[in-house]
């Protein structure tokens, strides 16, 4: 799912909804700034899809998507494919830190505090998980560039950000509690009522179609079509769109960064971006 790059565009963001673990898929999205306001150039649910589609190679759909380890050097050269620029911010929903993760952070203890209320406290990270995989992500989008931005003034050059989908969601949607769009915790949600599966199929969607719509007016040329409801016959098969939806989020997140319109929760290490108006 990949569009031309234009010859007049300017700033570039990439969203990657990052895996914990390298065998679980991760998605990704790129997003470039025209005259016309962001439009999505390219859409996949796991670095593999998102390189080849970088190389011309469309995604296949009725294939499993491939969780794999991150490559910045690879993800940066296959913006730059698509959209003929440098990237100006890599917005990723996972932990992510200056010095290694072993435990609970002051980010993940303010967004708790913050928006636990509201149904979005955070997993606490262990040296486990995501453990060497962030550290080895950050490590290696500083050494090309791409530096973490947290909470200091000192920020400069490219923006390696740290966001958080459910809190973004609240502002996305202007709900006042979390999105029920989990495909896996589906069964929790509405665990009262306990709904057969094509009713939880069902509300899945709902929610999918006001993610959507909602990012669609602030970024265009999103290419992704959502199934009806009637036509998903499997909770697994919405997956790929879940996490798709995820790295656009990431990425309006980051555009919402580049824009001034984020706060950093959290310290010197580590912080997790938010919203501006949610901290109002």
């Amino acid at each position: 799912m990949a569009n031309q790059p234009d010859p007049d565009n300017g700033h570039c963001v990439l969203g990657i909804d990052a895996a914990w673990t390298a065998h679980n898929p991760s998605g990704v999205a790129l997003v470039q700034q025209a005259a016309e306001g962001w439009r999505c150039l390219a859409l996949a649910p796991s670095y593999d899809a998102f390189l080849a589609l970088s190389a011309g190679q469309a995604w296949n759909g009725s294939r499993k998507a491939q969780g794999s380890e991150p490559n910045p050097a690879a993800l940066l050269a296959a913006c730059r494919r698509l959209g003929g620029l440098p990237v100006d911010c890599v917005s990723v929903d996972m932990p992510l830190a200056t010095t290694p993760i072993t435990s609970r952070r002051a980010a993940d203890t303010a967004i708790a505090s913050r928006f636990g209320p509201k149904g979005c406290a955070v997993h606490s990270p262990s040296a486990e998980r995501p453990g060497a995989i962030a550290d080895q992500l950050r490590k290696r989008f500083a050494e090309l560039g791409v530096a973490l931005h947290t909470t200091t003034t000192a920020r400069q050059g490219p923006a390696l950000i740290e966001c958080y989908p459910h809190v973004a969601l609240l502002a996305l949607l202007n709900r006042n509690y979390r999105v029920p769009y989990k495909v896996s915790r589906s069964a929790q949600y509405w665990r009262a009522e306990q709904p057969p599966i094509a009713e939880r199929i069902r509300r899945l969607m709902a929610e999918f179609t006001a993610i959507h719509q909602a990012l669609s007016q602030r970024i265009s040329a999103i290419p992704l079509s959502l199934p009806q409801p009637s036509e998903v016959t499997t909770l697994a098969s919405l997956k790929p769109v879940e996490d798709m939806l995820d790295a656009l989020i990431c990425a309006w997140i980051g555009i919402e960064h580049l824009e001034g319109r984020t706060t950093g929760l959290g310290d010197a290490t580590a912080a997790i971006w938010v919203p501006a108006n949610l901290m109002e």
